[in-house]
């Protein structure tokens, strides 16, 4: 997370028509007197262990069974072996949102679209706009909001156009 770093999500958020959250994220991380710390702070309260509660934990199985590795993330872990993928072992819950995008950008490298929209469709949206609302609503630091606010735009179907930061 260098400056090069902000420089492309500047130059995205710009093209996409977030401008003004570019700002926001700018102005957090200028005045910042140490913006990484500040960064890891929020990430840990965010997704990790906030107190009374963690905010919004990024798995897929919190949502769907109230629970941590229930049925979705059996069901998840299903479809990344249909695909003709697997974890390493020892690696964190197949629902965790980073292994979720993973196998997305997998699937989008291997031309399998129709494998991407059904991943989408029974597996990521339902429970990534829980997830988003949580993060929108609670984030103190605006490059979380960010973040989640990419995520969805990239993850939406073909039919939006624009950055629609004010989208919960």
């Amino acid at each position: 997370m260098n400056q090069d770093f902000f420089d492309v999500l500047y130059n995205l958020l710009g093209t996409l028509g977030g401008i003004e959250e570019g700002v926001e994220v700018r102005k957090s991380i200028n005045n910042a007197k140490d913006y990484i710390e500040d960064l890891q702070v929020e990430y840990t309260r965010l997704f990790i262990n906030g107190v009374p509660h963690v905010v919004a934990p990024p798995y897929g199985s919190v949502y769907m069974d109230k629970s941590f590795q229930g049925t979705f993330a059996g069901n998840t872990l299903a479809f990344y072996r249909q695909k003709g993928f697997t974890m390493d072992q020892g690696a964190d819950l197949p629902d965790h949102l980073i292994h979720e995008l993973e196998f997305l950008s997998l699937l989008v490298e291997e031309k399998d679209f129709a494998g991407e929209e059904e991943f989408l469709k029974k597996l990521f949206r339902p429970w990534y706009q829980q997830f988003h609302t949580r993060v929108t609503k609670d984030a103190h630091h605006p490059y979380f909001r960010v973040v989640v606010m990419l995520i969805d735009f990239f993850t939406k179907e073909e039919d939006k156009d624009g950055f629609q930061p004010n989208e919960t």
